[in-house]
């Protein structure tokens, strides 16, 4: 009504503002962890499928029998079988970890959320061209290496994207490891989820094995498209307090009550959400940018001389090697390996073969959890190296004894494998990718996390092709192999563990000094 006094709207409490916030803050993380647990899910899904129609393309290294003519599917036929298999995994994995170091970058500079999607749905495409060899007929080595060098590019477009949305929307360091190792469980999800889906649809022509998963990739990747927030600053979350300048150099200074003081004497709540926004820092400090500044992404080589950068690198090439060794050669490894007598069938093999991803979801997320209550990333992870060299060497003694006895080491040897991969590529990436030195470069991470994994995955690459070689000498020589890589990679971690540990001693001497009750 014209003339009408209108009085301002009721100001809330700032412990309303701040539980409004938190609440919208929090509703928006789990989006975020869901839907990048969803995406890289389906990703490990989509390479499971090679590694499930092993035992259907090539035939058993071992057995004679097995080279017949009309065994397994041309070019994978005959006695190079398991070499030429071997050779397409390297062409997937060769192309995954060099276009791991391209996408990093990429990552950095590019809308994550759009890119990631365009690596989903690349995905789908080539998982798809895969299996319609089967009905096509065709029978090109040239044709099938083609399609997974296309197929590891876009597939590594996946890991620095998720694994840079997830650490832009929980920098909180005192939680990373246990939120990351749950998180991590993706990876084993995927392979699970991935070798179900080929197995079960396995009968009706080996295609469909790669289809099927295909399809699940491609509708994942409408999901991301349609939903995933990949920063706070999207949603003008990053600041709360809009023209309030949080930094130590400006006017404004703390009262120590968790209330900035403002030039003109007003306050201004310091939410909670500030803290889980800000990049984890040793010191817990901010390093805001001044007014038109903008973030500069790392250079790569800058990158690599970051303290701890190195020695997890070449520690995860080796730890890779073994992961991705059972990522791909499992099934084929159960399918010609009698348990208690028999030999099981292809559907069974893969099936069985999630045991070991089951292991590697307690051990990812267990790791996490003892690495966060220790605050030793290094020592967590040679603990878990070391423990799992005896229990491989059980698997391949025992776990052919009987089903019992398989299923429990496989299991064990899972916990022990995925454990210390799990950490290094997750909390152990997004710690050194958030690092002091770089002031919480946010544009960093995804270098950081590429190069970590990136190299990684060129041990990764090397795996499935020796074994496909070692293999028909025994599998004796394969497990060989895989122990000795594990040794090494206990190696690369053997200075940043004893820094850790003295650090670790320090602090306890400290605490006992400093506590008059201890005196």
């Amino acid at each position: 009504m014209k003339g009408a006094v209108h009085s301002p709207p009721p100001v809330q409490p700032p412990e309303a503002i701040s539980g409004c916030r938190s609440f919208s803050l929090c509703r928006y993380q789990i989006r975020a962890l869901l839907l990048t647990f969803i995406a890289y899910a389906a990703f490990h899904a989509s390479r499971k499928p090679p590694s499930i129609v092993k035992s259907i393309l090539a035939p058993d290294p071992l057995d004679s029998n097995s080279f017949a003519a009309s065994s397994g599917w041309p070019p994978f036929d005959g006695e190079r079988g398991p070499h030429r298999l071997g050779e397409v995994d390297l062409a997937f994995l060769a192309s995954y970890s060099a276009g791991m170091y391209l996408s990093g970058h990429a990552a950095d500079r590019l809308d994550l959320r759009r890119f990631l999607c365009a690596g989903m749905f690349g995905s789908s495409v080539a998982t798809v061209a895969f299996g319609f060899a089967f009905w096509l007929d065709v029978h090109s080595l040239w044709f099938f290496i083609a399609v997974q060098v296309a197929s590891g590019l876009v597939q590594s477009i996946g890991w620095p994207c998720v694994v840079t949305v997830v650490t832009n929307w929980f920098g909180d360091s005192s939680r990373r490891g246990l939120i990351m190792g749950i998180w991590n469980s993706h990876t084993s999800v995927g392979n699970i989820l991935g070798s179900v889906l080929a197995s079960c649809v396995l009968s009706f022509g080996w295609g469909w094995s790669f289809v099927v998963p295909a399809l699940l990739i491609g509708f994942a990747g409408v999901l991301i498209c349609a939903f995933l927030v990949a920063h706070p600053r999207d949603l003008g979350l990053e600041f709360l307090g809009s023209g309030v300048e949080m930094s130590s150099s400006s006017s404004d200074a703390s009262n120590g009550d968790g209330l900035l003081e403002i030039s003109d004497g007003q306050k201004s709540v310091l939410s909670e959400e500030s803290s889980l926004l800000q990049s984890a820092h040793g010191d817990g400090k901010s390093y805001p940018l001044s007014e038109g500044e903008e973030e500069k992404p790392i250079g790569f080589l800058e990158a690599w001389r970051l303290p701890g950068v190195a020695p997890y690198a070449f520690c995860l090439f080796f730890s890779k090697l073994v992961a991705y060794t059972f990522l791909y050669w499992l099934p084929f490894y159960i399918r010609h390996t009698a348990v208690a007598g028999e030999h099981l069938t292809h559907k069974t093999s893969g099936i069985l073969s999630t045991v070991f991803d089951v292991g590697g979801v307690i051990g990812g997320v267990l790791a996490g959890f003892i690495s966060d209550r220790l605050g030793a990333r290094a020592i967590t992870s040679v603990v878990f190296l070391l423990f799992s060299v005896p229990a491989l060497i059980l698997y391949r003694i025992l776990g052919s004894v009987s089903m019992y006895l398989n299923v429990s080491l496989m299991l064990l040897s899972g916990f022990f494998v995925n454990g210390p991969y799990s950490l290094i590529t997750t909390a152990v990436a997004a710690d050194l990718g958030t690092q002091d030195l770089i002031k919480g470069n946010s544009r960093a991470l995804a270098t950081v996390t590429a190069i970590i994994d990136g190299t990684g995955s060129i041990g990764a690459s090397l795996g499935p092709l020796l074994t496909g070689y070692v293999s028909t000498r025994g599998w004796n020589n394969v497990f060989l192999m895989l122990i000795s890589s594990n040794s090494f990679a206990v190696l690369c971690l053997i200075r940043l563990a004893k820094t850790e540990a003295k650090s670790w001693k320090y602090k306890q001497v400290s605490s006992t000094s400093t506590d008059p009750e201890r005196l």
